[in-house]
């Protein structure tokens, strides 16, 4: 007999349950979504800090090769003139400009594949609230039909949820998975970008294969071959 009434409380606390359940199923949907809007918002605002940031660089990039161009020419006219003291001083400056634009390069290169994971990553995201809207839209119909038919009130067709919640906690979990993945893909050509070419160039230092970075005796070297022959 206790064994048929825990039975019995059991079945009773299911079915309160999946009453439960059903009746909040929607206004779960809808923070969901909400959530989901929120979190593509700042998808969107992070895309645009990046397309800024790599609009920058590129500003940056175009000055200091400006620069550089000029520096040059002043150095040759410097050599020309017989002022090598002049001439090397204008070669360190133009040194560490191109140490400069190397980097405004390498920051580019970066916020490129930034900003293309993050143009996927929004358009995926958009698409799929789209698609998450819809199915709502037919939830939400399909729960007035259901309400009806408890009323008394038949309807003119069947009609039957498009919609478990099942599908629904299955694509959230998806989506935060394709967020994580999409992150780690990021880290992975941040380190590629950064972690061999930092290893590379302390080695040169070293005299451990060729140099990385330009030095005024390359520059000044460069120069002075492009002097034309003395009379």
């Amino acid at each position: 007999m206790f064994k048929t009434v825990f039975t019995l409380f059991r079945g009773t606390v299911a079915v309160a349950e999946e009453e439960l359940q059903d009746r909040t199923a929607l206004v779960i949907l809808d923070q969901q979504m909400r959530d989901a809007a929120a979190a593509v918002d700042r998808s969107k605002r992070t895309l645009a800090l990046a397309i800024a940031g790599d609009q920058q660089e590129g500003r940056r990039l175009d000055a200091t090769n400006a620069r550089i161009a000029d520096l040059e020419v002043r150095a040759s006219a410097a050599l020309n003139g017989g002022r090598e003291d002049l001439a090397r001083e204008a070669a360190q400056a133009i040194a560490n400009l191109e140490a400069e634009r190397d980097a405004a390069m390498t920051a580019r290169a970066l916020f490129a594949s930034e900003i293309t994971r993050l143009k996927r990553h929004v358009g995926t995201a958009e698409a799929r609230i789209a698609e998450l809207d819809r199915g709502r839209r037919l939830a939400r119909a399909s729960e007035a039909v259901r309400s009806l038919r408890r009323s008394g009130i038949e309807a003119a067709r069947p009609y039957e949820s498009t919609l478990p919640e099942a599908e629904a906690t299955l694509k959230r979990l998806r989506e935060r998975q394709m967020e994580i993945q999409a992150a780690d893909e990021a880290l992975v050509e941040i380190d590629a970008a950064s972690g061999p070419s930092a290893t590379a160039e302390k080695l040169a230092e070293q005299g451990f294969g060729p140099r990385m970075k330009s030095t005024a005796d390359d520059v000044l070297a460069r120069l002075k071959a492009k002097r034309p022959p003395a009379a």
